[in-house]
Parts: structure tokens; sequence; C-alpha cells
């Protein structure tokens, strides 16, 4: 039994992992959420539901107990804050295993007049993530961090990668992209091990992303 706790689990990505793990055989899921009403489906039978917030450090603690792999589907002005936490979590707990999604451009990777756009939408929201990325890369955990392109709602899924060092590449990516390569490295944990990738749908290159 592999036991996975999502961090954020009312998220939209999140949603689509809960949905692709449901019933799965070997996987025990733990949804942690602050508002269990915004769970956009009944938990599924494998999986048991903890309010709590991330910065509540003795919630968080005993969510942590017994889990294999932590996936935080987390956002805000004070992420850099809910990265410090779940890492202190998951030493504690000695739990190694993590995937933290963050944003394309806390490297100033994103190319061109999209890179551009993408600094004047986002530019200043970048900055706590961009802490959070540097605290889980100097962790010592296994962690993947996850930096995808501007999302939408598509039902596709069709994605590629970049490493960390190399130009952003599109402008967009599906949500259910996301999830599909969360939910792959949920089912092979070596997958992207110490990896830092972007995620984009091939084909978006442009100024601005499709739906703007």
């Amino acid at each position: 039994m592999s036991n996975v706790l999502i961090l954020g689990a009312s998220g939209r990505i999140a949603h689509r992992v809960i949905e692709r793990l449901a019933g799965s055989k070997g996987v025990g899921l733990t949804l942690y959420l602050r508002h269990p009403r915004k769970l956009r489906n009944k938990a599924p039978a494998n999986a048991r539901v903890v309010q709590g917030d991330v910065m509540d450090a003795t919630v968080l603690a005993q969510a942590m107990e017994g889990q294999d792999l932590i996936y935080a589907n987390l956002t805000g002005g004070d992420i850099d804050r809910q990265a410090r936490s779940v890492v202190a979590a998951m030493k504690d707990a000695h739990v190694k295993r993590l995937i933290f999604v963050v944003s394309l451009g806390i490297y100033d990777e994103v190319p061109g007049k999209f890179g551009q756009w993408n600094n004047t939408m986002i530019g200043e929201e970048l900055r706590p993530f961009r802490r959070a990325a540097d605290t889980i890369e100097a962790s010592g955990l296994d962690y993947t961090l996850l930096r995808p392109a501007w999302l939408q709602d598509e039902d596709e899924v069709d994605y590629e990668i970049t490493e960390k060092g190399l130009p952003f590449k599109g402008t967009e990516v599906s949500r259910a992209s996301v999830a599909d390569l969360i939910v792959k490295i949920v089912r092979a944990p070596e997958l992207h091990s110490r990896g830092n990738v972007g995620v984009n749908k091939p084909g978006t290159d442009g100024d601005k992303p499709s739906f703007y």
C-alpha cells in the first residue's frame, strides 16, 4: 500500500488527481483541506478527509503519519511559508517524497514576448513561489517541483516538459495534463526524482495563452 497525502485537495488539479487515483488498488489517499465542503465530489472509498491548514503544525503532523508521498497543491502569497511548514512536517515524520506545484517564470526562464507578458501579469506574485522552490530544493527531501504553463480546463492530456535551466516552452497546458504527470509520479515515485520541470502543451508558443 502506498499512502498519499494531498495538501490543498479542493484544487482543480488535485480534483483530477483524486479522480484518477480513486479506487486504485494499493493506493490510500488522505485529502487535506481547510474546507471539506469544497471537495468537488464525494471522497472515494480509498480516501479519508482531514480538515486542516498547512500552517497548523499539529494537524499537519498528524496527517503526515504513515504517509509515503506528499503532493502539495497549494497557492497564495504565503506559499513560501506554507512550503517551510510542509518541509518541517515531512522531516519530523520521516517522509521523503514530495511533489510540489509552483509556477512558470520563477527563474525568469520564460523567453520572448510571452515572458514579458507573464512578468507583467504575475511578476510580483512569483517571488514567494521562488522562495518556496528554493526552500524545497535545499530541504534534502526527494522532491519534484512542477512549473506549469498558464492553466486551462480542456479535457485533454497533451504535454511536454523542460528541465530547470532551459528556456520554458509554450504558453499554456491543461490541468488534466498536469494531473496526468502527478499520477505517473505517484505510481512510479522514482520518476523526476530531484527534478524541477516546466510543463506545457506542445505547439502553444506565442505572445500569450490562447484564452487571453
